[in-house]
C-alpha cells in the first residue's frame, strides 16, 4: 500500500516513511500539524495550538517529536525566543513499504488510519461548504465510488494511470490561471475490506 500526505510534488521534496521515522508521524495530532504547516505554512505552536483544540504545551511537544524524526523544521530568522515558528521540511510523506502497515508495534496503521481520517474530514468540510460556494464552483466536484473487479496488477497499472493524470493538472502556486484556486484530489484505491 502506498499513501501520500500532502500531494505528489518533486522527487526531492518526500520524505519515505521507515521503520526509525514511522514512530515520529504515527499520532493523528502530527498528522494533522503537519498537513496544516504544508498548507498552510510556517506557523508557532500557539498558532497550530488554537487550530487544532490543544493546550500549547502539548503542541510543543508534538512539533519537538515531528523535529526530532525530520518532519518539520524551525523556520529561519522568524520569531523570537519565546516564540519560535515551525514549517514542513519536505511536501510529501510516503508509505511505500507493505510490511511497515502492518509492523508489531502498529504504527503503520496508527499512520494509515490518521491520513484516512484526515482525508474524510476534508470531505466532509467540503461537502458543508457546498451551499456557500460561489456559482462557478458548484457541481464542479465529485465524490464517487465506483467497484471494480481488479487483479493487483490492474489495480497497479490503474492507481498509476490516475496518478499521471493528476500530475498533469498541477500548476505552481504563483503561475496558476486567473480565477483557480486550490482544490484536493482525494484518490483512494484498494481492496474492498471484507
Amino acid at each position: 500500500m502506498s499513501s501520500v500526505l500532502g500531494g505528489e510534488p518533486d522527487r526531492d521534496s518526500r520524505i519515505r516513511l521507515d521503520v526509525r521515522n514511522l514512530r515520529g508521524i504515527a499520532h493523528p495530532v502530527r498528522v494533522r500539524m503537519l498537513a496544516i504547516l504544508r498548507d498552510d505554512g510556517p506557523a508557532t505552536a500557539t498558532g497550530l495550538a488554537r487550530r487544532l483544540g490543544l493546550n500549547t504545551g502539548a503542541t510543543s511537544y508534538h512539533l519537538r517529536q515531528l523535529a526530532a524524526h525530520g518532519f518539520v523544521v524551525e523556520e529561519a530568522g522568524r520569531g523570537t525566543a519565546r516564540e519560535r515558528w515551525w514549517r514542513a521540511a519536505h511536501q510529501s510523506t510516503l508509505l511505500e513499504r507493505p510490511d511497515l502497515a502492518g509492523d508489531e508495534d502498529g504504527l503503520g496503521w496508527a499512520y494509515l488510519r490518521s491520513v484516512a481520517e484526515l482525508y474524510a474530514d476534508g470531505m466532509l468540510r467540503a461537502v458543508d461548504e457546498l451551499p456557500t460556494l460561489p456559482e462557478p464552483w458548484r457541481g464542479t466536484g465529485t465524490l464517487s465510488d465506483y467497484p471494480l473487479q481488479l487483479t493487483p496488477e490492474e489495480l497497479r497499472s490503474l492507481v498509476a494511470e490516475v496518478t499521471a493524470v493528476i500530475r498533469r493538472y498541477r500548476s505552481p502556486g504563483p503561475d496558476a490561471p486567473a480565477g483557480s484556486a486550490p482544490v484536493t484530489c482525494q484518490f483512494q484505491a484498494f481492496r474492498r475490506p471484507g
